[in-house]
């Protein structure tokens, strides 16, 4: 897919994001770190490759925080309103971008269910995604 532009912002307004790149995925995840991030079923992520992440707003409202023992779990979010907002991911040379936050429509559709053997029983499933236990290969 070619590169796109697209604008988000946090719950409050306080923070405005544009990321530059190439759509690569964008999952549903089901494993027990997104749905406490999230507090829902599951996080809905769009990742983009070969991409630039710039604030135009609210940039010192960031904070961050990683779970220590993860790999590369971390969440990104306003200090004023706690919603996660888009963050640079190095380990993977890739943006994530929480799907909810974007201003503007995602350029391609979910693509699966990721970490689906670590869902919540009372978590949403009614489409024809492909699942996965884990990472897809």
């Amino acid at each position: 897919m070619s590169e796109t532009t697209l604008n988000g912002s946090c719950l409050c307004g306080a923070v405005k994001f544009q990321v530059r790149g190439e759509p690569q995925r964008f999952y549903h995840c089901h494993c027990q770190r997104c749905r406490k991030a999230s507090g829902s079923g599951h996080a809905s992520n769009l990742f983009l490759s070969n991409a630039t992440l710039n604030f135009s707003q609210g940039e010192t409202l960031l904070k961050r925080y990683k779970v220590p023992e993860a790999q590369r779990f971390a969440r990104q979010f306003c200090s004023e309103c706690g919603c996660a907002v888009a963050r640079f991911i190095p380990e993977l040379e890739a943006v994530l971008i929480p799907a909810g936050t974007l201003d503007d429509e995602a350029p391609i559709q979910p693509q699966a269910r990721i970490f689906w053997d670590s869902r919540a029983i009372w978590s949403c499933a009614g489409d024809d995604l492909p699942r996965f236990a884990e990472y897809p290969t």
